[in-house]
């Protein structure tokens, strides 16, 4: 069994991004979003006009997205999976969203990275947050350029 990381919030965070789970890289570094090929930061530095934020040592990355109200989990917080594709996920167990409001009172907002993650969007709408599905930021996510994905994640910020 895998285990997932603890969420990334702060008391005045926002806004929250929900990816699906951490992958092999992320789990060996203990890192949100490590893999090299992993859009994730630049993405979120480019919408956030933090372009260098990709470059930044981990904790100071984690230091700069809290400063902007921003936080980072994942839907799950355990799972078995071969290799880091979500559709290998088995036997998945989801965090506990009911925390939420204790990890950030002020949030309003959650953003899902994917589809996989994004499954759990009705629930934490019906929660009463705002939620939006991004499109991957993973490598494997080939079908949209960085442009693409770029114009779809500044809604992050609206």
């Amino acid at each position: 069994m895998l285990r997932g990381f603890p969420p990334v919030t702060a008391a005045h965070t926002h806004t929250l991004i929900l990816g699906s789970f951490p992958g092999e890289a992320s789990l060996a570094a203990t890192q949100y979003y490590a893999h090299p090929r992993n859009q994730f930061w630049k993405l979120l530095g480019t919408v956030l006009d933090e372009p260098q934020l990709h470059e930044l040592a981990y904790e100071l990355r984690l230091e700069r997205v809290l400063t902007h109200g921003i936080g980072v989990w994942d839907v799950l917080a355990a799972c078995h999976r071969e290799g880091s594709l979500d559709s290998a996920i088995r036997n998945a167990t989801p965090n506990d969203f009911a925390s939420l409001r204790e990890h950030a009172p002020l949030l309003k907002k959650v953003c899902f990275n994917g589809k996989t993650a994004g499954r759990f969007a009705e629930v934490i709408g019906a929660a009463g947050y705002a939620t939006l599905v991004l499109p991957s930021s993973s490598p494997a996510n080939a079908m949209l350029s960085f442009d693409q994905k770029l114009r779809l994640w500044r809604d992050i910020l609206t």
